[in-house]
């Protein structure tokens, strides 16, 4: 069974302009709710200042519906945030940072050693807390201002993520150009470092290669991918970068290619018709 973790309400708003109303937010994360799928990313415990679209993660959280086996997750980039997260009860949390140092410095101010050193003592209270913890490795394939990243440097990134805890590794495309030949390289380069049963991939569609990529891995033995409602989303620091995969076009193709997936397609449909008004789109 291939596993949908749904980020169309953290990763797909979090870059958007247009501020989404409280209400809004809580009516498409319970819409999201109803698509039977296992994983839900619903905000991030960071400083307003730099997400004001999230600055709202408590409410959203107070007020959602959660669903039985559903897992409500949040980014949360240090203890404060942590603090923050466990009175809102979220169930899961994620770590970020990237494979490549010049995207790090401009996404976290923080090279990328500093970076871990920074949520390391996030990650001993999750654990201490029982709580499972995501690590977000971006740029994994293509940098925008580094270009190609050597597949080498990312799995040393992966491996020191494990070493500090993360159970979960998120491997992303961030701004969509991998081919599914860059994709196969990076995957043949982590099963003697890497569990392959560790790690969900997150892809971008900006080239239009993201299910096409999706399905390479899925022949490679991941069994776990990100995506949104929509396609929705994208990448403050990252220029040109457009939406995440949407979830119904992942869900379509895996289930077209004889997979089995969880995901009522008719419940992301209404998801994506509350959202859509609010972003200023078309709902599709």
């Amino acid at each position: 069974m291939i596993r949908i973790v749904e980020v169309g309400p953290r990763d797909g708003l979090q870059s958007e302009t247009l501020a989404v109303p409280t209400d809004i937010k809580v009516a498409y994360v319970d819409a999201l709710s109803g698509a039977n799928l296992p994983e839900i990313e619903v905000s991030a415990f960071v400083s307003p200042r730099w997400v004001p679209q999230l600055a709202d993660a408590e409410d959203v959280f107070k007020r959602i519906r959660r669903e039985p086996g559903v897992v409500y997750s949040a980014l949360v980039p240090n203890l404060q945030g942590f603090e923050r997260a466990m009175a809102a009860r979220v169930g899961k949390i994620a770590v970020f940072t990237a494979a490549s140092e010049t995207f790090n410095l401009k996404n976290v101010n923080a090279s990328i050693a500093e970076s871990l050193r920074r949520f390391r003592p996030v990650v001993d209270a999750a654990r201490a807390a029982r709580l499972p913890v995501r690590g977000y490795i971006s740029t994994a394939f293509w940098c925008p201002y580094e270009g190609r990243i050597p597949p080498d440097r990312v799995v040393d990134v992966c491996r020191q993520l494990l070493d500090l805890g993360v159970e979960e590794l998120s491997v992303g495309d961030t701004i969509g150009k991998a081919s599914p030949e860059e994709v196969r390289s990076l995957l043949d380069a982590m099963p003697s470092r890497i569990p392959l049963d560790r790690v969900a991939l997150h892809f971008h569609d900006t080239y239009h290669r993201a299910v096409q990529n999706a399905l390479e891995a899925r022949k490679l033995g991941i069994g776990t991918f990100d995506s949104s409602a929509g396609g929705i989303g994208g990448c403050p620091y990252a220029p040109g970068a457009t939406g995440n995969v949407a979830t119904e076009a992942l869900i379509e193709a895996f289930r077209a290619s004889g997979q089995e997936v969880s995901g009522d397609l008719s419940a992301l449909a209404a998801a994506r018709r509350i959202i859509a008004p609010a972003l200023g789109r078309a709902s599709g």
